[in-house]
């Protein structure tokens, strides 16, 4: 049979960097969905102050398998 694949979008920041901002994204996504298999970084931005990044943003888009939980 085949899958069926549902795709949801996220706002994540770090302040770190973009990959980590991805990263906690795709994570705070696998708490409550399962059979995460991609992520998109559609957009990426960051805050300001004081001539310095402070803030870290992305917009992803998570791709996961629709099924039961845990399969």
């Amino acid at each position: 049979m085949a899958s069926v694949v549902k795709v949801i979008e996220v706002i994540a920041q770090s302040k770190k960097g973009w990959e980590d901002a991805a990263q906690k994204a795709v994570k705070k996504a696998a708490k409550s969905i399962d059979n995460i298999k991609s992520v998109y970084i559609q957009d990426m931005s960051a805050k300001v102050e004081g001539n310095q990044i402070v803030l870290y943003r992305v917009n992803a888009k998570i791709a996961f398998v629709v099924g039961k939980k845990g399969s």
